[in-house]
């Protein structure tokens, strides 16, 4: 979790605030080492949030500066989901501006009818005009709503494709243990893997584990691996034959399950995160399979579907390599 850092001391009649994330944080520790060379401790008073005693200072102004290891716009879209999201749609913004430009038209052109009817039926003269004037009205105010739920779904789309995006750019962050001395993050496996995440029980990736054994080189030829996440705090023991005869499928049945979790709590943030929008329980075992390129093609609740996976992946080597890489399913 977030960690703080808190300290001040007096330096005049103004407050100065600074993030550890910004340069401002070195400013603010050059005038501490300054002023207690120059005013001796005595002029200091450093307070830390842990529980440490504060001794007040005579002056009436401090400089607060505060370090924490996240930063306020976690939150926030990232400005590489934005730019992912106009790669992905480059004609939205587009459409957008042009379902504006044709809603204020109407607008315009409703509010010059409008403003017409009620002087023609002010004026007993032009009562012959009011239902020419009233059959404009009516087009407009039709075209502008029309216009508006056109903008009101494309602004929904970008939204929700903004939402994944960002699901999508968490998930890319999240480190994996490669081996004891190896810890990478998701992004470094984009283009090179095809990860299946299996996420529940000991009991439930030890199951998953052994329906995998048919289907293991087939699996390793159309670059899966697997990342075993135990929700239950207990490590699946994964019983691999080393006899001799075995030795090869062994080192295979090794790479494809070699992966694992690092960092548990934000790993369970994003996959409760995953759950709560596709309305699965939290305690229901699911799996997870990306693309090539990192985004999530398909998910369910129970076990993996390797047959399936075999079935519907190509090879990443050979001939239909390169060819058929985006080729991995619909992006969910």
């Amino acid at each position: 979790m977030a960690s703080l850092l808190h300290f001040s001391f007096n330096l005049g009649p103004r407050n100065i605030s600074c993030d550890r994330n910004c340069l401002s944080f070195r400013f603010c520790r050059q005038i501490l080492n300054k002023y207690i060379e120059t005013s001796g401790p005595s002029a200091i008073s450093l307070s830390f949030r842990s529980a440490r005693t504060t001794r007040r200072l005579s002056f009436s102004s401090t400089v607060t500066c505060s370090a924490t290891n996240r930063s306020s716009s976690d939150s926030e879209i990232s400005s590489t989901a934005k730019i992912r999201s106009e790669v992905l749609s480059p004609f939205r913004s587009v459409r957008m501006f042009f379902y504006l430009a044709f809603m204020a038209s109407g607008a315009l052109g409703g509010l010059i009818a409008t403003t017409q009817a009620i002087a023609a039926l002010a004026n007993p003269a032009r009562a012959a005009e009011v239902p020419d004037i009233l059959k404009g009205l009516g087009i407009d105010v039709a075209a502008v709503s029309l216009f508006a739920f056109l903008y009101s779904r494309e602004n929904k789309a970008k939204s929700a494709q903004l939402a994944r995006l960002s699901r999508e750019e968490s998930l890319s962050n999240l480190k994996l243990r490669v081996d004891e001395k190896k810890i990478i993050s998701v992004n470094d496996l984009r283009g090179i893997a095809r990860l299946v995440i299996c996420v529940g029980p000991a009991s439930f990736i030890m199951e998953s584990f052994k329906r995998s054994e048919p289907f293991t080189e087939r699996l390793l030829e159309r670059g899966v691996l697997v990342i075993s996440f135990a929700t239950d705090g207990n490590i699946p023991n994964f019983n691999f034959e080393e006899s001799e005869e075995m030795k090869e499928i062994t080192s295979k049945r090794k790479r494809l399950w070699q992966l694992t979790p690092v960092f548990v709590s934000e790993w369970s943030k994003w996959l409760d995160e995953q759950k709560k929008l596709a309305g699965v329980s939290p305690e229901s075992p699911v799996y997870l399979s990306l693309r090539l390129d990192g985004r999530v093609r398909g998910s369910g609740v129970g076990y993996p579907p390797w047959n399936a996976f075999v079935a519907q992946l190509p090879p990443v080597k050979g001939i239909w390599s390169g060819l058929l890489d985006g080729m991995d399913g619909r992006v969910l």
